[in-house]
């Protein structure tokens, strides 16, 4: 884990994920946020004094909207696995003065201590993508879902993103094929929890663990924007998440140290000022028990 870049889940989230965008990338980054935030509630269709739960509530993106819809109805239950992501959660509710209506629960996405159909709407946000074997958390929310509740939910499809290769020309990077070869490799291995997973996927686990009606749809956002050189850097130093190895650290796994910092070093040197078009896939979930 990289504890040297980043100590904890909150920190990461928090500091670390947007850290090298330039300020406007960073404010279209938060807009995005904030419309990812809105897609997923508006599937939730929250309604006065429902149960529901934010699994893997990170930073409270869904949850303090939900509880801010139940407007001092229901209960929302902040659930997530680290305790620091909990912690500011509660903090921040505190600062506000809020006190009632909530719930902290510490807990995996894999086995939440609720009793079985107990909770009107389950939500997530970016979780099952940090989830090697995603069927056992489909499965425990289904299980904590009322009959008719809804599972409402936003991954991204990362293996389907552009690919660092296509944004250069073969001329301007060295040992170009075989760093191609090697992050198509990476970018679809069953056991990494960022990248072995798809729409089509996700949508057999939803059957699976019982799901019989709802939608996963697949959405697909380009943007241009100008590259930098530092920008550049950090989409290869810095960790996806707290857990998981930079794409530096996963291009080590195929050649030395050397040859993948001459290759970052020519990437920076190639996208430098220039302005790149890139497309990120993603999915919305809305189904129901």
């Amino acid at each position: 884990m990289n504890r040297d870049i980043c100590e904890n889940w909150t920190q990461w989230l928090l500091e670390t994920r947007f850290s090298f965008l330039t300020p406007e990338l960073k404010q279209q980054t938060m807009n995005w946020l904030s419309l990812v935030r809105d897609n997923v509630l508006l599937r939730a269709n929250i309604k006065p004094n429902q149960t529901i739960i934010d699994i893997g509530t990170g930073t409270g993106l869904l949850a303090f909207k939900a509880l801010e819809q139940l407007n001092g109805t229901g209960k929302i239950i902040f659930s997530d696995k680290f305790k620091d992501c909990l912690d500011s959660c509660e903090n921040f509710l505190k600062e506000q003065g809020i006190t009632q209506g909530y719930e902290m629960l510490q807990c995996p996405a894999e086995k939440i201590p609720l009793p079985d159909n107990s909770v009107d709407t389950a939500m997530m946000r970016s979780v099952l993508v940090h989830i090697v074997d995603k069927q056992p958390a489909i499965n425990e929310i289904y299980r904590i879902l009322k009959k008719g509740g809804h599972f409402c939910c936003f991954e991204p499809i990362i293996r389907s993103n552009t690919r660092y290769w296509e944004l250069t020309e073969p001329s301007e990077i060295r040992n170009y094929e075989e760093f191609k070869k090697a992050e198509n490799d990476f970018m679809t291995k069953a056991d990494d929890s960022l990248c072995n997973f798809d729409e089509n996927t996700l949508a057999q686990n939803f059957e699976k663990a019982g799901f019989s009606d709802g939608t996963v749809d697949a959405d697909i956002i380009p943007s241009t924007y100008v590259a930098n050189s530092k920008m550049v850097e950090q989409w290869f130093v810095a960790p996806p998440a707290p857990d998981k190895p930079s794409i530096k650290e996963r291009f080590l796994n195929y050649f030395d140290e050397l040859t993948v910092n001459d290759y970052i070093e020519d990437m920076k040197k190639a996208l430098d000022g220039k302005e790149i078009s890139v497309c990120t896939r993603s999915v919305y979930v809305n189904v129901i028990k």
